[in-house]
């Protein structure tokens, strides 16, 4: 599992002429909306507080345009400032709650993960697949294995990621393929496999067995199993993994002792949202 790609990647602000890639204002875009989402996505780990040159210089907006702007999500609760300085308040978190809120996974995932972590004294997720990367949405830890710190909205890249790679192997070929393309393929250890061909076989194989195990790719030291949660339809929803030290248990071990409860675990969960939506 690993950091977070923090800085969460911002997007365009528009100022810029539209490309090929990028959304043209109109009817069904809303320039002004998008505009505000990048300034709250310029807020960070990294960069929690900020002047307003810096939000305007990462939403790539102008003084005057990212004002404005900070100015609206202060007056709605979202933003403070001491006059000079900006952050986000707490009230932030009710749009990622009404995320969560609205679909019955993570209530119904919560306990199966609080069990497995008791079973196997190793720490447990549960991600979704956006864009490029993994956003955790549930998190049952035990102690801290990382060299940072991981909590619901964190982003990790899905390339080098156990769940990535699970999330990855449900894509159509093409997709997956687009993805990996799109990803920064930065290698983070000497294990990290970048080769976007070799990334594609690695998926294909987790494709076939239906788990995946990352060793030390994201972090030195961290191993990562992840296995799939599924809707009625059988179509892969979300991934849950769990994480250990290499210098505790190895990858084989972890294989050979974890992954039965790990896949018991993601059994459990697609089965009880099978329940529940029928």
């Amino acid at each position: 599992m690993a950091t977070a790609r923090t800085p969460i990647p911002h997007e365009t602000s528009g100022l810029a002429a539209p490309s090929a890639a990028q959304p043209v204002p109109g009817d069904s875009y809303v320039q002004s909306f998008a505009r505000g989402l990048a300034v709250i996505r310029s807020f960070s780990a990294q960069s929690p507080r900020q002047t307003l040159s810096e939000v305007a210089g990462r939403a790539q907006l102008t003084r005057a345009g990212a004002r404005r702007i900070l100015l609206t999500l202060q007056t709605l609760g979202y933003v403070k400032s001491d006059g000079k300085l900006f952050e986000l308040t707490p009230r932030i978190l009710d749009l990622g709650f009404a995320y969560l809120s609205s679909l019955p996974l993570w209530n119904l995932a919560e306990p199966v993960m609080q069990e497995l972590v008791g079973q196997i004294k190793e720490s447990c997720s549960a991600a979704v697949l956006n864009g490029t990367d993994i956003v955790y949405v549930l998190r049952v830890p035990t102690h801290k294995i990382m060299s940072i710190s991981l909590g619901v909205g964190s982003r990790l890249p899905a390339y080098c990621t156990s769940m990535g790679r699970m999330l990855l192997s449900a894509l159509p070929p093409d997709a997956m393929m687009n993805v990996l393309q799109a990803s920064d393929r930065t290698a983070r250890t000497c294990f990290t496999v970048t080769d976007v061909d070799e990334l594609a076989a690695k998926i294909a194989q987790v494709r076939n067995q239906g788990w995946s195990l990352v060793d030390q790719e994201l972090e030195e030291g961290l191993v990562s199993m992840a296995a799939p949660i599924t809707d009625r339809s059988g179509h892969t929803i979300a991934a849950i993994n769990i994480s250990g030290q290499a210098n505790r248990t190895s990858a084989k071990v972890m294989q050979e002792t974890m992954l039965p409860r790990l896949l018991a675990a993601a059994q459990s969960i697609s089965s009880q949202l099978t329940i529940q939506r029928s």
